[in-house]
């Protein structure tokens, strides 16, 4: 009893240390201004955030350097979801995160996992202090002359050579050197690359002082020209899995190679043939040894650098556990007198195995992650190499990375067009369903813009660079993909608050079960108490949470990317799924935005050639767009058009002037009316037209109507059967125009809207958003223009025709590359498709923990006699985390509706 007493006392004080440890009180980092007006502070990422609580100041831009020392993957990225915040780490290096924060109060940041958790804390200004980051302290300012702006920061770069950086300590040397110079903002240094960047203030710091200190640090180095980025470089993310694979594989292969004859040696009665000398326990011991400091020593030494910085996560619970078997082993072994008789046992075989399971099933998740984050491997390889360069009448072979804007480039059939531009010769078909996801090449003639990375057909032509390197759309589509994958999803927030509790709580439950079995369990009870604890321990997986939500958002905006469809943010995802009415604008989303000539309708002694000719040609001095389209459909039919004398333009009526010696007018009916010109029973097929939301004009010539020729802006191809697909979802779709009722009511006939909002001017679309809003309705706005930049922002969920403007796309949340409505359909099939698939991960993760972790337990003991042997728990431990990993896989089946 009194033995019982004291475990029961242990294990109190001990749950109650944990509580203090992992929730106590921590003290606060004071944020610091630096010399360029910002507030600074480094964050060493290590098994945690040192420190994990921030205090800065409200309004003031904060510059957050996290200093990553490891390369497990749960530190991989940090993300402030409430600032909207996120920055990928690469491991051992330092990187940058600059947010403004605007309010005061406490927003958490984590980890991509969410294992890693910290505060930062924004405090009210203190009154009589600037609240804004537009002063810096760059130079002493003259008497008078006011608050000195901030200086934007310079960029050097440096090549080491000799013996260069090879490791990461060669980086903190280097870095401490340069960091003592005033006016350095920020240093990288790639020790892989042998290569630094800085960025400084030109007014406090030169280029030969910063390779002054370089040298002084013990390594030669060279300023260099801006990096020109190799097209055919992998990304570092795949080359950084790579070598995590190269290095789990080895450690895995020597667990495997050592566990099976630790497992036979650790069970005579099972193997009688085995010779004495081989079960002995310092042999299994001797076996054991690499296995557990070796293949285990990426484990052990996260779990111990997250409990350095009171956290824990899942490599904290198995290192608890196996290393609690391989020293109670070890005490057996070579202390046996310390144990009662009955308890001198090893586990050798349960620390043994269960480490390389674990790393085992850590290898697979790796090689599944990477088949994750194709997308972005993918979006890279498609740019082209090399451009055919016209270059004093010459056609020269140059890399890509040395096309300027303004130059002329010749591409060939079947070659890859190299940047983004406009067509000036020539013409060819394009297959751009690499980029935008159409399945059909589009036809590309003179004035038309092509794509870089597009595939030309069978001809050939020449066309001016608009757009190179970071500019061009494939740059910028890559660019939204990496910053939607590292984005977190709202529903994500529940998984991080159960996350950040879940490792202290797992380790409370194996210290009750360690408890409860020492007090209730049979003989040997100390053994059976001894073994529940560390299933508990190691059948717990926090691992499969953290996955659930980023592994299906990376495959979701990756497909979606493929697709046409570029989604900013999982928040956007999110939204999207639960949207229920969409608003569509007309002009350029549901029609091409380009009038065309639609009816041509000569009167009696009259042909529609004659017509044609008399309209086109009258119109050839007008800049009005409906004439252009007149001028655009004769030309098409071939159609031969005659100077024009005298044209005048009649404001608000029409067009006059003399086309092959007669009198021309062109307009509306007030014209035809004013100048006396009878309509021979028009106005009937003109209300026709009208209802059919064209636009119809007289013409008359010589004193006699000629006829009527109308001009509507068409619809998209793919509009009706998008909006059907809508409907078809039970999605309310509304048109949005400022065209009059009747032409807007017949163009929503056309395409099967359920509402139309006609005659809203620009400037009111953000209020009709706002009241489908107020009729507690989840919106999604589809627009082009500028214009539709505020109601888009407005929107629970903006989506820009990537035909549009810039403004558009900058103010959306999913851009649609190809300007076809489908797009729309995919956005939110694919929405669905995704969250559907997170929830099925949650599912999963909550479900093997909610059941794993009681069994462990011993709960099913006193009814079956059945007990966890945490040789299984490592294995159910790795499954979990591959069936997260499986599942999100499948939604790389997801196919657009063609």
């Amino acid at each position: 009893m009194i033995a019982e007493l004291a475990v029961t006392a242990a294990a109190v004080l001990l749950a109650l240390f944990l509580a203090w440890f992992f929730f106590g009180h921590r003290r606060a980092a004071q944020v610091r201004v630096g010399a360029s007006g910002v507030q600074e502070v480094t964050v060493v990422v290590e098994g945690g955030y040192e420190p994990s609580v921030l205090r800065a100041r409200v309004g003031i831009p904060l510059r957050i350097t996290f200093d990553r020392r490891e390369a497990s993957d749960c530190t991989s990225r940090v993300i402030f979801p409430d600032l909207k915040a996120s920055k990928v780490l690469p491991a051992f290096g330092k990187t940058i995160l600059e947010v403004t924060p605007t309010r005061p109060g406490e927003y958490g940041f984590a980890c991509g996992m969410g294992m890693a958790h910290g505060t930062l804390i924004v405090e009210p200004e203190a009154p009589g202090k600037l609240s804004s980051a537009s002063v810096a302290v760059a130079a002493p300012a003259q008497p008078g002359s006011g608050p000195t702006p901030k200086q934007p920061p310079s960029r050097a770069e440096f090549a080491l050579f000799g013996s260069g950086v090879t490791c990461p300590t060669c980086v903190v040397v280097i870095e401490s050197f340069l960091e003592e110079l005033p006016g350095i903002e920020r240093v990288a240094v790639n020790f892989a690359a042998e290569r630094v960047t800085i960025e400084y203030v030109p007014s406090m710091v030169t280029v030969p002082q910063m390779q002054a200190a370089i040298e002084a640090a013990g390594y030669r180095a060279e300023p260099r020209g801006p990096i020109a980025v190799s097209e055919g470089a992998e990304d570092r993310e795949a080359a950084a899995r790579r070598r995590e694979v190269r290095d789990l594989s080895r450690r895995v292969l020597l667990g495997a190679f050592l566990s099976p004859f630790i497992f036979v040696f650790s069970f005579p009665e099972l193997f009688p043939f085995l010779p004495e000398a081989l079960t002995q326990f310092w042999l299994l011991f001797l076996l054991t040894v690499p296995i557990y400091f070796v293949t285990g020593w990426p484990i052990h030494r996260t779990a111990v650098n997250a409990l350095r910085h009171r956290t824990a996560e899942m490599n904290t619970l198995i290192t608890i556990g196996t290393t609690a078997a391989f020293v109670y082993s070890i005490v057996a072994t070579f202390l046996p007198w310390l144990l009662p008789e009955g308890l001198r046992v090893v586990y050798y075989d349960t620390a043994a195995v269960i480490i390389t399971l674990i790393l085992l099933g850590r290898l697979l998740e790796a090689r599944a992650k990477g088949q994750a984050s194709q997308a972005i491997r993918k979006l890279m390889g498609l740019r082209a190499r090399t451009a055919h360069l016209i270059k004093n009448g010459q056609e020269v072979e140059v890399p890509v990375e040395e096309i300027q804007v303004g130059d002329v480039i010749t591409v060939r059939p079947g070659e890859k067009v190299p940047v983004d531009g406009v067509i000036v010769a020539g013409s060819s078909a394009l297959d751009q369903s690499m980029v935008t996801g159409e399945s059909i090449p589009v036809a590309r003639g003179p004035g038309d813009e092509v794509i870089g990375a597009t595939l030309n057909g069978t001809g050939s032509f020449q066309f001016r660079a608009t757009r190179v390197g970071k500019d061009t759309v494939l740059s910028q589509i890559v660019r939204l993909v990496e910053e939607a994958q590292g984005s977190k999803a709202p529903i994500q927030r529940l998984a991080d608050q159960v996350t950040s509790y879940f490792v202290p709580a797992v380790m409370f439950i194996a210290i009750g079960a360690f408890a409860t079995w020492y007090w209730l369990g049979p003989e040997p009870s100390f053994l059976y108490a001894l073994i529940s604890a560390i299933a508990v321990l190691i059948i717990a997986c926090p691992c499969a949470l953290g996955l659930a939500t980023p592994t299906s958002i990376m495959v979701g905006t990756g497909k979606g990317a493929e697709n046409g469809v570029l989604i900013k943010s999982a928040e956007a995802l999110e939204t999207a799924h639960r949207s229920r009415t969409v608003i569509l604008d007309k002009t350029g989303t549901i029609t091409k935005g380009q009038p065309a000539l639609t009816d041509v309708v000569p009167s009696p002694g009259f042909s529609r050639e004659r017509l044609l000719r008399l309209a086109a040609s009258v119109e050839r001095r007008s800049e009005h767009p409906l004439g252009q389209a007149i001028i655009r459909g004769a030309e098409s039919e071939g159609v031969a058009l005659a100077p024009p004398v005298g044209v005048q333009a009649i404001p608000g009526y029409g067009i006059q002037g003399t086309v092959d010696g007669e009198a021309v007018l062109a307009g509306n009916v007030k014209l035809m009316r004013d100048r006396g010109v009878l309509l021979d029973g028009l106005e009937a097929e003109a209300q026709r037209l009208a209802t059919e939301g064209k636009t119809a004009m007289y013409v008359a010539a010589g004193g006699r109507v000629a006829g009527l020729v109308a001009v509507a802006d068409t619809l998209k191809e793919s509009s009706a059967r998008a909006i059907a697909d809508l409907r078809r979802m039970k999605i309310e779709t509304i048109m949005l125009t400022g065209d009059n009722r009747r032409t807007a009511e017949a163009i929503a006939r056309q395409v099967g809207t359920d509402r139309v909002l006609a005659e809203v001017l620009p400037d009111q679309k953000v209020a009709e958003v706002k009241r489908v809003q107020a009729e507690k309705k989840i919106v999604a706005m589809v627009g082009d223009g500028i214009n539709d930049a505020p109601a888009l922002a407005q929107a629970d969920v903006g989506i820009a025709i990537g035909t549009g403007t810039d403004v558009a796309m900058e103010s959306a949340d999913i851009t649609l590359v190809s300007g076809d409505l489908m797009g729309v359909v995919t956005a939110v099939r694919l929405s669905r498709a995704t969250m559907r698939n997170i929830k099925q991960n949650l599912f999963l993760a909550y479900i093997y923990n909610a059941l794993g972790i009681p069994i462990a337990a011993g709960l099913l003991y006193p009814f079956t006699g059945w007990l966890l042997s945490p040789m299984i728990a490592a294995a159910a431990m790795a499954a979990s985390s591959l069936s997260v990993l499986g599942n999100a896989l499948r939604l790389n089946a997801f196919k657009p509706r063609l």
